[in-house]
């Protein structure tokens, strides 16, 4: 049946067809909805982990025991599951083993711009590389026949123009696969040196035998047009340069990345008059070209950053642009914004006001670095705020040590923060730790995670208790507070930065987004008594707004969180029922 159908719904269609067991994964953008989509189907076993390299380590397992198993994550996500994913490429797998990982060029959700297609290279396994959402399910059930037949695990390689378009697709049905005996194999698995020196080569050879089967495989194909010009190119590209040239230059498209043709390559070169190589962030393919000898041209007519699009390349080549539908209306600038209600936005007020450093962490908190609040100084990568806190207690002592946090969210502390919480208790830096525990995963839309008590289809699910768990790592000090109430947050904030000892403040109130949340009736303003002053606007909620001088609450927008009325002196703002 064709359909219509998102890239990463492809995927998990082809992991469905494919006979995929077993996924486990963290949510990642552009990355999330292939999990998501599989958990639609009854014969796969879907779950959240807690990191990408527990993600990993439990789809190899899963490989090993004889069941198919594929993990998601984004690339700043592979990063890591490094750490297993270079020595999975030694011990080779069992059943197939699939690892799709999602690029973000044009940085439309990340912190970093990079290409997975290091990763493939660094590690020495094969990476595919749709282009749209049928190759997106093809090559996800040919990573698997390439997965048990050369021993590896495979690398598929999305984008977020892949991931979150949508292209039609022909929809088959699932092949079911016998479970693979496990056997117990000391040299193969055991990664010890002894044992993984012998691996090396057997990686080297296999990664010889899988170039060889590139030259010849149907995904790597060329399409003969002009002889003056000949694209090598992939993924999204591709389809912007067919847009662009159509029959006018011949294109070899690639949907092997890694490794690379180079007969095929070079018998390509030979045949036309130029070579282009097209390819988004950093130059692999046009660098593995010159390697072979073959002058091409790339990012001297390409940017190096950002996405591409059909006028990029028109531009590059001097045609004019392709047409494209706008809108005779000016938009005006929409920056992010912390919802209305949402339960960070007290904490972040009572820091900014206080003018506390904030070494902040990956989630949608990172919006209290916006103004008005801008009350965050940092945000790197998964955990950093708890381990950047003790270095930067470690290195400054009492100067820093009283107005200096970290805050990081609930999903985020259990996915890399308790590992720098215990360094924090175990080394003795005198730090405070807010967790921000809005009791979901709310910047990839709702995921559930280990301290929410359910599991990826929502059932009950095991529960971390994080009170408990923080004293048990050997925090004395743990107080619980509600972020509505700017008072309490300002209280314990002054008194745990005034403490000898490191100690952990957990800010705990629902994302007012989940269904389960009442909203309380929204607020009105008495604008007898609104003396424009602004205070009100101090805490940068969407819900309020200036009109002719006054405070106006935009009713569709508050929930009712009364974090406004504390910043009011003179009582214009009410609740229902309030005159």
């Amino acid at each position: 049946m064709k359909q219509l159908m998102l890239g990463n719904a492809a995927v998990a269609r082809g992991l469905y067809e494919a006979g995929c067991d077993i996924i486990s994964s963290y949510p990642g953008t552009p990355s999330t909805e292939i999990t998501e989509e599989a958990a639609k189907f009854r014969e796969i076993y879907c779950e959240w982990a807690p990191n990408e390299k527990v993600a990993l380590e439990t789809a190899f397992g899963a490989s090993l025991a004889g069941k198919r198993a594929f993990c998601a994550m984004k690339h700043v996500g592979l990063n890591v599951a490094a750490d297993p994913l270079f020595t999975v490429a030694y011990t080779g797998v069992n059943a197939g083993l699939v690892i799709g990982v999602a690029d973000d060029p044009g940085m439309h959700s990340s912190q970093n711009e990079q290409d997975s297609r290091h990763h493939a290279i660094a590690a020495k396994i094969p990476m595919l590389e749709p282009s749209d959402s049928a190759e997106a399910l093809s090559f996800a059930k040919l990573s698997y026949e390439l997965s048990e037949k050369f021993d590896t695990p495979v690398l598929l390689k999305m984008c977020t123009r892949v991931s979150h378009s949508q292209s039609v697709v022909e929809t088959g049905s699932r092949t079911e696969q016998p479970v693979k005996p496990y056997e117990k194999n000391i040299a193969k698995y055991v990664m010890a040196p002894a044992n993984a020196i012998r691996r090396h080569p057997v990686v080297e050879e296999r990664l010889r035998n899988i170039t060889e089967w590139a030259e010849t495989a149907e995904i790597n194909r060329v399409e003969k047009g002009g002889t003056k010009l000949g694209i090598i190119t992939s993924s999204t590209c591709y389809q912007y340069a067919k847009e662009v040239f159509g029959d006018e230059a011949s294109v070899l498209k690639l949907g092997m990345v890694n490794p690379l043709p180079p007969k095929l390559i070079r018998d390509f070169a030979s045949k036309v008059d130029e070579v282009v190589v097209i390819e988004e962030l950093d130059p692999i393919i046009e660098n593995f070209c010159k390697t072979l000898g073959i002058h091409v041209h790339g990012k001297d007519m390409f940017p190096l950053c950002g996405e591409f699009s059909q006028n990029i390349l028109a531009h590059a080549f001097g045609k004019p642009d392709k047409p494209v539908k706008k809108l005779d209306e000016t938009i005006p600038v929409r920056p992010p914004v912390m919802c209305a209600g949402c339960p960070h936005r007290g904490m972040f007020y009572a820091l900014s006001k206080n003018k506390i450093t904030v070494l902040g962490d990956i989630g949608c908190y990172t919006l209290g670095s916006a103004a008005p609040l801008s009350a965050m100084e940092l945000t790197l990568c998964m955990g950093a705020s708890v381990s950047s806190i003790h270095g930067f207690n470690k290195a400054l002592g009492k100067a820093s040590e009283g107005k200096t946090v970290a805050v990081i969210g609930d999903s985020t502390f259990c996915h890399s923060g308790m590992t720098g919480l215990a360094n924090i208790a175990y080394n003795q830096s005198n730090s405070t730790v807010l967790i921000l525990d809005n009791s979901i995963t709310g910047m990839t839309g709702h995921q559930q995670n280990p301290s929410t008590g359910k599991n990826l289809y929502g059932e009950p699910a095991g529960k971390i208790n994080l009170e408990a768990l923080v004293k048990a790592m050997g925090i004395n000090r743990v107080r619980v507070v509600d972020p509505y109430n700017i008072a309490e947050c300002e209280t314990a904030v002054k008194e745990e930065l005034s403490a000898e000892e490191p100690s952990v403040i957990i800010s705990r109130r629902p994302c007012v987004l989940l269904k389960e949340v009442k909203h309380e009736q929204p607020f009105h303003v008495d604008t007898d008594k609104c003396r424009s002053c602004r205070s009100c606007m101090k805490i940068g909620c969407p819900a309020l707004a200036m009109k002719g001088g006054k405070a106006k609450v935009d009713i569709t927008l508050c929930v009712g969180c009364g974090v406004c009325r504390q910043m009011c002196g003179f009582g214009a703002l009410k609740s229902s029922g309030e005159k």
